[in-house]
Order: C-alpha cells, then structure tokens, then sequence
C-alpha cells in the first residue's frame, strides 16, 4: 500500500533550485556570523560560500552572542528556537538568483 508520504518521497523536484537540493544533494555545511560586517556566510558542501547581510534578519541582527549561535542546522535549514527564527538553503539560493539579474552599479 503506497501512502501519501511515499509518493512525495519518490516525486522528482521540478524547480531547479529543489533539484539542486533534493536530487543533487546540496547542503549547508558551516555557518558564520560577523557583526562588525554584518554577514551571515554560509558554506556549502560544494565548497561554495554564500553570503547575506544579517541586517536582513531582525531578529538575528537584535540577537544576543549566545542567541545567535544556538541554532540548528539540517544542511537545508537553519533553525534558531530561541528566536523562533528560520532560514532555508533556498532562500539562500534564491537570493543569490535574484543578484544575479540586477545590474552591476559602479
């Protein structure tokens, strides 16, 4: 007997972003945060490093030391309890998406 949870297991991604990570096996492999910068800068499995400014993320950005590395990281989100405050491998991705199609202001 196949269950509803079977077939979204076996279901192929048809988003590229969702293929990249459901199929291709991308993950979030170390996360950082710099105050003084004012990033968040996130190591993939690939050897790639995304970046977002925490400013973005007020919750974040209004966090204690303590709070702000207590979280838990899957490889596809990153999870802070205390805060109630999430973030996800896609946002990351579709951020740096969104980047690309802007043009280079010098």
């Amino acid at each position: 007997m196949s269950t509803s949870k079977d077939k979204i297991a076996n279901k192929r991604a048809t988003d590229p972003i969702d293929q990249l990570i459901f199929e291709g096996g991308l993950r979030m492999k170390s996360v950082w945060f710099d105050r003084e910068l004012d990033l968040i800068i996130v190591l993939l499995n690939n050897k790639k490093l995304l970046k977002r400014p925490l400013s973005d993320f007020e919750r974040l950005a209004n966090a204690t030391e303590q709070q702000l590395h207590q979280f838990d990281n899957d490889g596809i989100g990153i999870h802070w309890p205390e805060l109630d405050e999430d973030l996800s491998l896609r946002g990351f991705l579709k951020n740096e998406l969104a980047k690309m199609d802007k043009p280079i202001v010098a």
